[in-house]
C-alpha cells in the first residue's frame, strides 16, 4: 500500500496575498493530482479574503500564520506533515518546529524582503528548497552573496519558478459560454485581486475610468478579481475570483490582456497573448523595468487615457499585437508547476529512503 502524504500550505494571508494563495492552490492541486489520497491542509488567517472558499481541509487563525507561531507549531506537531509549503510567510521557530518533526521545508518568496529572509543563515539551515517564484530576468539572478551562501552551506536547493500552468482540460467552451463572449473578441482586464497597494490608492478608480472607456470601443471586457464599487457598462463581464485554470484559459482566448505586474502577466507572457502590464506595487515596477531592459516593454502608465490607448492599439492594430507577441516569445518561459512537483517528489523519496 502507497503511503498516505500530508502536505501542509502556509500561504501568506495579507489582504493582497491572493498571488501567494493562487499560486499554493495550484501546487496543492497539481500535488493532488500527483497523489490522490494526499492529505492537503492550508492554514490561513480567517480575514483572508479566500479564507472561507479553499478548497482543502483549512485551519482559520485569526492573523496571518507568521504572526501565530504558537498555533502553527501545535499543528505541525499534531499533523506531522511530510511536506511544509511556507510563501512568503514563516518565522524561524515554525521552520525549526518543522524540522524537529523531520518535515520537508519548501519557502517561496515572490519579494525581495522575503528572498532575502530565505537567505538568512538561519534559515537556508531549515530551508530543503527555496523557490523563487519568478523567472531569473524579473526577480534577478542569484547575487554573488547569495551564491557564496549556496557555496558555503551546500543548501537549500534554490530555483526559478518562470510560470505556473495549470491544465485548463475541457472546460473553456463553458467558460466562454458563461460570461457570453466569444473567443478573440474581448479584453480581458486582471489587475489582481488583492487590496491596492498603499502606495497607490488610486489605482482601482484609475482602472474602473479605464474599463468603462474600453467598454464603449470594445465588444465586451471580461474583469476578473476585485471591482471596485462603480458602475459599468452591461458589456462588462465580472468574473469576481476566479481558479488559476479559469483565468488561463480566459487569458488564452482573450484578443488583449490587461493585467498588472505579478504572476497573472507571466501566464499571459508564456500563452503568447497581446497583453499590457500596470505597475500596482514597487516590486512589480522593478520587474516590469527588467522586462522593458530585456526588450520587453510592456508596461503602460497608470492613467486611464494611457492604459486605454495602449490596449486599443493591441486590438485594433494587427501588426502592433504581432510585434508585442513576437517579443514575448523571446523569453521562453518554463512551467515551473510541473517543476515544483518533481521537486516534491524527488523529496518524498528522499524521505523514503531514511
Amino acid at each position: 500500500m502507497s503511503p498516505v502524504y500530508r502536505f501542509l500550505f502556509l500561504p501568506v494571508s495579507a489582504a493582497r496575498g491572493t498571488g501567494e494563495y493562487a499560486r499554493a492552490l495550484e501546487i496543492a492541486s497539481a500535488a493532488l493530482a500527483r497523489w490522490p489520497d494526499a492529505d492537503i491542509r492550508f492554514m490561513v488567517s480567517r480575514e483572508a479574503p479566500y479564507a472561507r472558499s479553499v478548497p482543502f481541509k483549512t485551519i482559520l487563525l485569526e492573523r496571518s500564520s507568521t504572526l501565530q507561531p504558537r498555533e502553527v507549531a501545535e499543528t505541525l506537531r499534531e499533523f506531522r506533515p511530510q511536506i511544509v509549503v511556507f510563501d512568503n510567510a514563516g518565522r524561524t521557530t515554525q521552520l525549526r518546529v518543522a524540522r524537529e518533526i523531520d518535515a520537508r521545508v519548501l519557502y517561496v518568496s515572490s519579494r525581495p524582503r522575503q528572498r532575502g529572509k530565505a537567505f538568512r543563515w538561519r534559515w537556508m539551515r531549515l530551508i530543503d528548497e527555496h523557490w523563487i517564484a519568478y523567472p531569473a530576468l524579473l526577480a534577478g539572478s542569484l547575487s554573488r552573496a547569495e551564491r557564496f551562501k549556496l557555496l558555503v552551506m551546500r543548501r537549500p536547493t534554490v530555483r526559478f519558478l518562470d510560470v505556473l500552468l495549470p491544465s485548463v482540460g475541457a472546460t473553456t467552451a463553458a467558460i466562454l459560454a458563461r460570461y457570453g463572449v466569444a473567443s478573440g473578441e474581448f479584453v480581458l482586464v486582471a489587475p489582481g485581486g488583492g487590496a491596492a497597494h498603499r502606495s497607490l490608492p488610486q489605482a482601482p478608480a484609475v482602472i474602473a475610468a479605464a474599463v468603462r472607456e474600453l467598454a464603449a470601443r470594445v465588444p465586451a471586457v471580461v474583469w476578473v478579481g476585485e471591482v471596485p464599487s462603480t458602475s459599468l457598462p452591461d458589456n462588462v463581464k465580472l468574473a469576481g475570483r476566479v481558479p488559476m485554470a479559469e483565468l488561463v484559459a480566459l487569458a488564452g482566448f482573450a484578443k488583449v490582456v490587461l493585467t498588472n505586474g505579478a504572476d497573472t502577466l507571466l501566464q499571459v507572457i508564456a500563452l503568447a497573448r497581446p497583453c499590457v502590464a500596470i505597475a500596482l506595487s514597487p516590486d512589480q515596477t522593478a520587474r516590469l523595468q527588467r522586462l522593458t531592459d530585456a526588450g520587453v516593454p510592456v508596461d503602460v502608465a497608470l492613467d486611464s487615457s494611457a492604459i486605454v490607448a495602449a490596449v486599443e492599439s493591441l486590438y485594433c492594430d494587427a501588426d502592433a499585437a504581432a510585434a508585442n507577441v513576437a517579443k514575448l516569445r523571446t523569453l521562453s518561459l518554463r512551467d515551473g508547476l510541473a517543476e515544483a512537483i518533481d521537486a516534491i517528489e524527488r523529496l518524498l523519496k528522499k524521505e523514503a529512503m531514511q
